[in-house]
Order: C-alpha cells, then sequence, then structure tokens
C-alpha cells in the first residue's frame, strides 16, 4: 500500500508537523503519522505563543524556513513584546492565539506542501535490522519503510495521567497513549525517563465575571512573529488578569493531601519556571 519514504515523522504536533514540512520542502518524501488527524498541532496548555526565550526560538525557527511564525501571526488574537522596558536584546515577542485556527492553518499548510503524506494510525514500533532503523510498525499490523525515522510523540509516549487521586494512562484527556516504542527503545539500549507537566482545566468564559478583573490589552501597533509578508490580524482581543488571595490558597491546601505531587505519586521533572498552582502556594504562597 505504501512505497518506501525518504521520512516517516511519528506524532504530530508543533515538533512534528515542522520536521515533516522542514523536510518536505528540502525534497524529501515524508509521511505523517498521528493517532488522530483531528487534532493536529493542539494547544494543549496555554493557547500562547513565544515569551521570553521561546518567543526568540519561533523567530529562529522561521529564520530557517520553519512555519510556526507564519501560522502563529495568521491566528494571534493579541501580541505583546515583553520586556520592553531593558534592552533591544532582552525584549520578547508573546502572543495570545485561537486555539482552533492554529490547528486549522497547520493543517492547511501541511496539505499544501508538497511531498507529505499524512495517514492516521498508532506506530506501535520500529523496524529495525542490524542496528538500523528502517521504518515503522502501526497498531493496524502494517509495515511501512522509510531512510529514517524522527519521533515527535510528545506526552503520549506511555504517557501517564494524575487527576487528583486517579490515575490512568493517555497523551491529553480523551486521547490514549502510546505504547510500544519506549520499550523498544530500551531493548536498543538508550535510556527512559519521566518529565511532568501540568494542564490547567478549560473554564467557560460565560461563567465568569469581568467586571472583577483587570484588562490588559496588546500593543497599539503589534509586531509579529515571521520576517516574511504574511499578514496579521487587526482584530485584536483583550486579555484579563486575575489574582489569587488567602482564602484561594487556604482552599487549595486542603486538597493537598490528594495532590499527587505531594502523595509522591509523581517522581518526574517539572518545568524550572513554570510550577503548577500548588507548587507555588507551597513553595512561596507570599
Amino acid at each position: 500500500m505504501f512505497s518506501k519514504y525518504d521520512l516517516i515523522v511519528v506524532g504530530a504536533g508543533h515538533a512534528g508537523c515542522e520536521a515533516a514540512a522542514a523536510a518536505a520542502n528540502l525534497g524529501s518524501s515524508v509521511l505523517l503519522i498521528t493517532m488522530n488527524m483531528g487534532t493536529i498541532a493542539q494547544m494543549s496548555c496555554n493557547p500562547a505563543m513565544g515569551g521570553v526565550a521561546k518567543g526568540q526560538i519561533v523567530r529562529e525557527v522561521d529564520a530557517m524556513g520553519g512555519y510556526s511564525g507564519i501560522i502563529s501571526d495568521k491566528s494571534t488574537i493579541q501580541f505583546r513584546m515583553l520586556n520592553k522596558s531593558k534592552g533591544p536584546a532582552m525584549w520578547s515577542p508573546r502572543a495570545q492565539i485561537d486555539r482552533m485556527r492554529f490547528a486549522e492553518e497547520w493543517r492547511l499548510a501541511l496539505e499544501r506542501t508538497p511531498n507529505v503524506d499524512m495517514w492516521q494510525d498508532s506506530v506501535v514500533g520500529l523496524l529495525v535490522k542490524d542496528n538500523t532503523v528502517y521504518g515503522v510498525k502501526t497498531s493496524l499490523g502494517m509495515e511501512i519503510e522509510s531512510t529514517a525515522v524522527v519521533l515527535t510523540n510528545g506526552t503520549f509516549l506511555n504517557g501517564v495521567m494524575h487527576i487528583g487521586e486517579k490515575k490512568f494512562g493517555g497523551g491529553r484527556t480523551a486521547e490514549r497513549a502510546s505504547t510500544g516504542i519506549t520499550e523498544q527503545l530500551v531493548e536498543l539500549g538508550m535510556e527512559a525517563g519521566r518529565m511532568k507537566t501540568g494542564t490547567p482545566p478549560r473554564v467557560d468564559g460565560r461563567s465568569l465575571d469581568y467586571t472583577k478583573m483587570e484588562e490588559q490589552w496588546g500593543d497599539e501597533n503589534p509586531g509579529k512573529f515571521s520576517f516574511t509578508d504574511t499578514e496579521v490580524s487587526t482584530d485584536q482581543r483583550c486579555c484579563w488578569i486575575t489574582y489569587t488571595n488567602g482564602d484561594v490558597h487556604e482552599t487549595l491546601k486542603e486538597g493537598f493531601e490528594k495532590s499527587p505531587m505531594f502523595t509522591g505519586r509523581i517522581k518526574g521533572l517539572g518545568p524550572r519556571y513554570c510550577p503548577s498552582i500548588e507548587d507555588k502556594i507551597n513553595r512561596f504562597a507570599e
């Protein structure tokens, strides 16, 4: 059914999409495999791009021909240049993004890119001979050959989710984990570890009282990520700032005994500059 590809990319998150586009634009035949064609390029956590250090990376990707900056510009609803009070070397572009449009624009970009094929399936193993990878095996029993394989599985590789005292496998809510690859990599002599990330719940904006919040508008003359002539939406949206207080802290502390962070059920390394709210309250409540 499949001919041999130059490259197979496993996982269609941000990294997988960029990898597929980059290889295809250099003339390689690419197969991008994802477990769900409807969740390509999802913004699982905060629907934003850029920020300190991250904004510079997006622009560097753009300078090398990547798509993230272009697609972010097309789906921006608010742009701010952070650290403007400091020197230009510290300025950091950051944009709030329409997450649905972001995913749609990525899908369109990949569909318009020559040499990229997409396939919905789950990769359960690598095809290896003489310590050389020559393709992948899928949950449907297909063996697809390629010259190289790029793994961009993200949180899905043997993913484990914790919600309070509940623990179950998954890459995102209502999406199963990817199994088989990690075990095979370990058998081949590689090491596997765990990292931790926390995803905040989505809040229905219709349930909020905005009169109690502080408005935060974007820049009067919004910038962009990409150095191309991509058009940027002029319909900037307002963001809203809220603060916690002592009452909120006490409510959260009541649940610490059920939090997997404090019960020892989570032992993975969390992000250094983005601790969860319970970790913040525990370490520096002031």
